[in-house]
């Protein structure tokens, strides 16, 4: 006689071995996507420690430049804004000169001492003091005030 379920074991076996090599080749695809699952957990793993490190590490690495550039930046904003002060100020002489040309001539320099050699001795007796005109340089800027004797904090060659 035969056993209750012992008929059901004999036909699933039968039919397994009938089934033997459509079972090898899903048991190797689903083996394969076990491999693949494992290599994207390994990736996700690494990525997951690449963020870490970016915001652990990188970010604050980066904050820390940005402000140094800032710095960097708003010392060049400043020098910018002195070479234009500066630009200003030669250009203000330079109109003064050509003013001081104008007024007390362009002889050249030799016929200029000629005449000045020819009338004091003409009238070395009679010399009275001329009027000097005097010239009062105006207040344009102090180098020192803008670039104190500790500004140059930048590294040179010998650092």
């Amino acid at each position: 006689m035969l056993q209750p379920g012992a008929g059901e074991e004999c036909g699933a076996c039968g039919f397994a071995l009938s089934l033997g090599p459509e079972v090898k080749e899903v048991e190797e695809t689903i083996e394969e996507m076990l491999i693949r699952l494992d290599e994207f957990c390994g990736m996700t793993d690494m990525i997951r420690s690449d963020t870490s490190q970016i915001l652990d590490v990188s970010i604050p690495l980066v904050k820390a430049k940005v402000r140094e550039m800032n710095n960097i930046y708003t010392k060049i904003d400043k020098l910018e804004a002195f070479v234009k002060m500066v630009g200003h100020h030669v250009s203000f002489l330079e109109e003064q000169v050509l003013e001081a040309e104008k007024t007390h001539g362009n002889f050249p320099h030799s016929v200029r001492k000629l005449l000045q050699s020819a009338t004091i001795s003409i009238f070395k007796n009679k010399h009275t003091p001329s009027a000097q005109h005097t010239y009062d340089l105006p207040e344009l800027y102090r180098t020192e005030d803008y670039f104190p004797m500790n500004y140059a904090d930048f590294p040179t060659a010998d650092d």
